[in-house]
Formats: structure tokens, sequence, C-alpha cells
């Protein structure tokens, strides 16, 4: 009894992270908004956890495009985190897509392509309950700006929630996630079904 209330008088007092799953509001580089409403870029994302890229990647068959492109995604650690024990992304969750472009010839590289210093793009998926819908998309210039949410009905929106294996996150372009989603069984029933359904 005594053990039961000590612990009972100690909770309060714990981190709010240890209290439940969603990421914590002051932590450097986390989700924060101004007073308007706009997003403000997470400077730092490099130094957060570095889940994959693409090369050339795109969501339709048609056209040909006239350069290569790679595509980096970086996730906030506390919900990189949150994941690995559940399978599924916390509140407030914040990936930052960096595009850069593919270069070919660069020093003693004689085949394949390194990536561009420049940066050619900049994309933020929010995990956030208090967007309609519970996420949204922002797209930062390279001032870095405080940036104004994507409006839907774009096709960003669509995309993610018909396709996303995890949420409404692309979590089947992470190798070292997927795996985690089916230990946990969090992968999305329709997306199951479309990776059953045969291609024509």
């Amino acid at each position: 009894m005594i053990r039961l209330l000590a612990i009972l008088l100690l909770a309060p007092l714990l981190p709010l992270g240890a209290q439940n799953k969603d990421v914590p509001r002051n932590q450097p580089d986390n989700l924060s908004y101004t007073a308007d409403g706009l997003m403000r870029f997470p400077e730092r994302y490099r130094e957060w956890i570095y889940i994959t890229s693409g090369l050339d990647m795109s969501y339709t068959a048609t056209g040909t495009p006239d350069h290569h492109m790679f595509d980096n995604v970086f996730v906030n650690p506390a919900s990189y985190r949150s994941f690995l024990e559940t399978g599924t992304w916390p509140d407030r969750t914040v990936f930052v897509l960096e595009v850069r472009g593919a270069e070919s010839g660069v020093s003693i590289n004689q085949r394949g392509h390194t990536q561009s210093a420049e940066v050619m793009g900049l994309e933020v998926h929010v995990k956030d309950r208090t967007l309609p819908g519970g996420f949204g998309f922002f797209e930062f210039d390279e001032r870095h700006a405080p940036a104004k949410m994507v409006a839907r009905p774009a096709s960003c929106y669509s995309c993610h929630e018909a396709h996303g294996a995890v949420d409404t996150t692309f979590v089947q372009f992470y190798p070292t996630l997927i795996g985690v989603a089916k230990q946990k069984g969090t992968i999305r029933p329709e997306y199951l079904k479309e990776i059953a359904t045969p291609k024509n």
C-alpha cells in the first residue's frame, strides 16, 4: 500500500515524455508554430535521425526526368524512438524531405551519382492532431522563413492517405522501419491489400 501511494505521489513529477508517447514540446527543433500559424523551420534537422534516401522517385509511370535527383528523409529523434517501441508515429512527429541534385564525375568517382552540395528543395510532413485531418505539409524556401501549410485538397494529402503504409507515412520506403511496423502489426490493411493486388 505504501509503495502504491509513493508511485501515485511521484507520477505528476515525471517528465512529460515518461507519462505519454507524445513528442515533448520544449525540445530544440521540435514542431513549432508562429503566433499566426506558420511553421518554423527545424534548422538542425540534419542532426536528426536519417531514415532513407531515394533516387529519381516518382509516383507516376509517365514522363522521363531530364536530370537526376536524390531525396533524403530525416525524422525528429523522439518520434523515431517512439516508433521503434510502438510501430506508429506519435503526435507532433516531424519529417524533413531534403532534395539534392545527383552529380556524376565528381572527384575520383567514375560511375554512379553523388549528391550535390546545394539543397534543391525542402518539404516537411507533420503529424499534428490540431491540423485538419491530423497532418500537414509545408514547403520551405532557401531562406527557411516560416511557412504556411500547403492547402487541401493538394494531391500530397490524398496520395499519403491512400498509399501510406503506416498512418499517412510512406514507411514502405524506410528500409530499417518497415520491419518494425510488420512486427508491431501497425501496417494499414489498405496498404497490405494494395501490394497484394497484381499490377497491370
